[in-house]
């Protein structure tokens, strides 16, 4: 049981931690000067220039939702070159009240995959997050879920997914799709991979939201928080497993699963009910408890597993 006293210190974690800045960002640029008596031979002798990744700050406005929703996407280093190749996905969530952009600002999203890639720890792929949440708990909408006046499922599943699918030469097939994500989204993450297992061929869940749990800003079932929480517990992870049959459990094994929690985290104690549940279901899955909290040092640091894991999880 979480006391009182814990979640008031947990707050500024969730809150301060997950915002992000406004402004876009801009690439780095470098610019040289040249000489204009540069010959020809000098200029075959300059160095060809490596490719470089992209982060696309982009808006879609979403008919089941009636609204505009802002999304982020990663574009691996060859994707401009190569006019041909098509690439796997991953679905990148964020949690409760951050934005889109915060996995690239606070994440370090970009960094982390140009340096896996380069390594050869990663394969190339898109990496997409679409807007979920809100700092403004009490009039904006957090949430992955289908609720009353916001059936973000929905839009998530029939117009989000085919959009980037269709947009960034993806190769769209399960073997080469997958989804993973920080707390309300690593909960998200793990619900999608079970109701829609054959959709995707792996789920990394960090810190993940995988039940109902005391959550900042809530004013009562009818709030906006509320409702969020209801439709986490109405999704419950842990119970999903629980109650499967043989056939759901066989589905589930032909997922690849990872879960990743500090040893601090408020949510452990959901991650570790979460973990209990498949192995008493006999599905197999990975596992790591390490030293952190609810906080972006640990969510950016997670990214050197979870992405070479999506990586290798993915089919050839």
């Amino acid at each position: 049981m979480i006391t009182t006293n814990l979640m008031s210190a947990l707050m500024p974690l969730i809150m301060g931690a997950c915002s992000c800045n406004s402004g876009s960002q801009q690439p780095s640029q470098t610019t040289r000067s040249h000489d204009t008596t540069t010959t020809m031979s000098q200029a075959t002798q300059q160095e060809p220039q490596e490719d470089k990744s992209q982060v696309l700050y982009l808006n879609m406005h979403s008919k089941i939702l009636n609204s505009n929703i802002p999304y982020t996407v990663y574009l691996p280093p060859s994707f401009s070159k190569d006019k041909m190749t098509k690439y796997p996905i991953l679905y990148l969530l964020h949690g409760m009240a951050d934005d889109n952009k915060c996995w690239i600002q606070r994440g370090k999203l970009q960094t982390t995959a140009d340096e896996l890639i380069k390594s050869g720890k990663m394969r190339e792929m898109v990496i997409v997050t679409p807007l979920a949440g809100s700092l403004k708990l009490q009039t904006e909408w957090n949430g992955y879920f289908n609720m009353p006046g916001w059936s973000y499922e929905d839009f998530f599943m029939k117009e989000f997914m085919p959009k980037m699918e269709a947009d960034y030469r993806v190769i769209g097939d399960r073997g080469h799709r997958a989804v993973a994500g920080l707390s309300m989204g690593g909960g998200a993450a793990t619900s999608f991979s079970q109701r829609y297992p054959d959709l995707f061929c792996a789920c990394y869940a960090m810190s993940a939201l995988m039940d109902d749990a005391k959550l900042p800003g809530y004013k009562g079932p009818n709030s906006k928080v509320g409702m969020l929480k209801t439709s986490v517990a109405k999704n419950s992870c842990t119970k999903f497993v629980t109650n499967a049959d043989a056939a759901t459990k066989g589905k589930l094994m032909k997922i690849k699963w990872y879960v990743d929690c500090g040893d601090k985290d408020f949510l452990l104690y959901r991650n570790k009910e979460f973990m209990a549940a498949m192995d008493k279901a006999g599905i197999p899955y990975q596992k790591k408890i390490r030293p952190g909290t609810h906080n972006w040092q640990f969510w950016s640091s997670a990214l050197f597993t979870c992405l070479p894991f999506i990586s290798n999880s993915m089919a050839k």
